[in-house]
Formats: C-alpha cells, structure tokens, sequence
C-alpha cells in the first residue's frame, strides 16, 4: 500500500471515529449533490441552481446539481430516499413527489411522509389561462361557456397527475363542469399548443403564463390565489368569482433523506433562508415573477401536510390512477 493510500484511509478511518456530534458540526467538509427530480430548464431546475450558486458560498463546499426526471420526479425521489442521511444527497422537488405521486401510482417505493423537510425556497400560483382567441372574456363567461359546452373545452397539462392537471381536476370539481384534457410531457409543448390555439386552456404558472398574456399570446382569467397577484391587479381570483377557498400554487423546496440530523437540517435550512433574504437572489426571483419563501422545516411541514390533504380530496374525487 502506498503511503498516499494509506494516509487517505487512515483519514477515513479518523472520520469515522469521530462523535456524530462533531462531524455535524463541522458539516458541510465534501461537496453536496441536489439532485433535482425533474429534467434541466424547468422551474424547479432554474430555482435550484440559483439558491446552490449562492448556497455554495455560504457553506464554502461546492455544490453538485444531478437531474434524474422521470415518473413526475419519483426517479429522482426515490435516489434520495434510498441515501445516506448525512446531508450530502439533498432533493430539490416540486410539490408532487413528497405529496401527490404515492396517492396517484400504484407502486412507490418510498414514504414521502418520512423525507426530513429543509425548506421551500419558491411559491407561484397558478392561473387559468386561455389562448388568444378564445371565445370567454371573462372567468365567468368561461366557466359558463364550459357549462354550455360539457366535454368541448379543451385543456393542456404538463402531463397525468401533475399540478396542472389537479388544478383542472379541481376546478372542475368545483364549477360542475366537464372539461377534455390534453396532456403534454412538460411546460413547453403544451404552451406551444395554447399559443397555436390548437387547446383552449392551461391551468398553468402564473410564471409562464404572465409573459404570453403580457405579449397578447394568450390571455389569463384568472389567478388561484386567496389575494390578486400584484403583476396583474386587473385579474381576479377564482375566489372572487365564487369559488371559496379555491387555491392552487407550485413550490419549490429541498428535501433530505430520513433520519437526517437535526443539526445538519438547521444549518442547511439557515443557510438557505440567508440565501433567499439577499436583496440580489430576490430581484433574480422578482425578474421570473417567483416568491421567495423559506421558513422552517416545520413550516416546510405543514406545507406538504397542507397539499397533501388538498389535493388527496381532489384525486379521490376524480379516481386518478397511473401506472
């Protein structure tokens, strides 16, 4: 064995001895890896490269992004749920694979109710949005057209399952009304669809929406937000339009395996928090109509907590089920 070998695992072996206590204290001493369960570009990407560009900074390791998409970001899930819980294997999600996806497929191998919750880092509500020429002026004239035409008013999601899809669930559910659903693999092509006027509607975040109603590519009725989003102050909420405690948003947050120490979460959860109350981090998010939120785990908590319940009504209500 060279002496270079044995020094490295004399080392380890050093490391390894240490009181958990003092390695979580000197956490982070390698890199960490986010993996983000969804593929590059999207939301949740975008939003986690900013926070670890920054994150790597204060923490003074750098930080590795992964992406590993699939099954609405079970794949991904399902990686760091299987890590080790030392806190150099983290998730960035939406909402859907530490809430929805375990109600909706048949197998998941994983409990999202045991992830350690870090923080949220973004919120956006959600709208409905309508293309250009699309008959309905109003939230109300569309849902009256809707009613009028059971079956006819077409809707684009990013795919089975997603929020997007809930939401139109939800809303149907709610205004007694049916509409057919058309879903996409991801934002892109399902905005391109909307804009070709080739669907009517897209339940989509406000984000995205905002830059095609602002150019005249498409138009927003409505947002799902309990007050009016500042950016549009002349769209109405869905609850304005009698649709009580009708509310629909997509988060972004960062996860880590079960049984992560605490010690560990809270100092990653401070560093995130200092990150998103950088004046520079929020005029970054402000420019991609993004709410910095972050909080506590505890808050992250009951937030997961919160659209579990939610959209769990919503799913049984409306038998979803995929493979």
């Amino acid at each position: 064995m060279s002496k270079y070998l044995t020094l490295i695992v004399t080392a380890g072996a050093l490391l390894a001895a240490l009181p958990a206590g003092a390695q979580q204290a000197d956490y982070p001493t390698r890199p960490i890896k986010i993996i983000v369960c969804l593929p590059p570009g999207g939301g949740v990407d975008t939003v986690t490269r900013i926070v670890s560009d920054r994150l790597q900074r204060r923490l003074g390791q750098p930080i590795i992004i992964e992406n590993k998409g699939g099954q609405s970001g079970n794949i991904g899930a399902e990686a760091v749920y299987a890590a080790e819980p030392d806190g150099y294997t983290l998730l960035a999600s939406q909402p859907a694979p530490i809430t929805t996806n375990p109600l909706l497929y048949k197998s998941v191998t994983f409990d999202p109710a045991k992830f350690t919750p870090v923080a949220v880092m973004t919120a956006i509500p959600n709208t409905v949005t309508v293309r250009a020429d699309f008959p309905a002026k109003t939230i109300a004239d569309f849902i009256a057209y809707a009613k009028a035409n059971p079956g006819k008013v077409t809707y684009a999601s990013q795919g089975n399952g997603t929020t997007s899809h809930l939401t139109a669930l939800m809303f149907e559910q709610a205004t007694g009304t049916k509409l057919l659903h058309v879903p996409y693999r991801g934002t892109g092509p399902a905005i391109n669809d909307l804009i070709g006027s080739h669907v009517d509607a897209f339940f989509n975040e406000a984000a995205t929406s905002m830059e095609m109603h602002k150019n005249g590519k498409a138009r927003i009725l409505a947002v799902t937000t309990a007050q009016r989003v500042p950016e549009l102050p002349d769209v109405p909420t869905l609850q304005e339009a009698g649709l009580a405690g009708f509310v629909s948003d997509t988060w972004n947050a960062i996860s880590a395996p079960p049984k992560t120490p605490a010690a560990i979460v809270a100092k990653l959860n401070a560093a995130i928090n200092a990150v998103l109350a950088d004046p520079e981090t929020q005029a970054h998010m402000r420019t991609m109509h993004l709410q910095s939120v972050g909080g506590t785990p505890a808050q992250m908590a009951e937030t997961v907590k919160a659209d579990t319940r939610r959209w769990g009504d919503v799913i049984r209500a409306a038998n979803v089920t995929l493979d």
